[in-house]
């Protein structure tokens, strides 16, 4: 499912205009990013939890020129299903 595919079930489901629910997807996504950016967790009860993770430096290889490379320590950001929400 595309974001325009969730815009429009989310719509329709509602009966919000698409214009609407497209700024209200943004703004939900753009804040997700700033908190995400500032290390704070989002806490989303019963669906699951944005997360900062901190990856540590590490040995890599660039495989085309067989050379070893360093990859920097960095932060990225990662998302974790709550227990209600998972699939099987």
């Amino acid at each position: 499912m595309t974001k325009a595919d969730l815009i429009s079930e989310i719509s329709k489901n509602t009966g919000v205009s698409r214009a609407s629910v497209s700024n209200v997807l943004e703004s939900f996504m753009e804040t997700v990013k700033k908190s995400l950016a500032n290390d704070e967790d989002v806490h989303l009860r019963g669906f699951g939890n944005f997360v900062v993770k901190h990856k540590a430096e590490k040995k890599a290889r660039n495989i085309n020129t067989n050379t070893q490379v360093i990859v920097p320590a960095h932060r990225a950001p990662a998302f974790k299903v709550s227990k209600e929400f998972r699939i099987g």
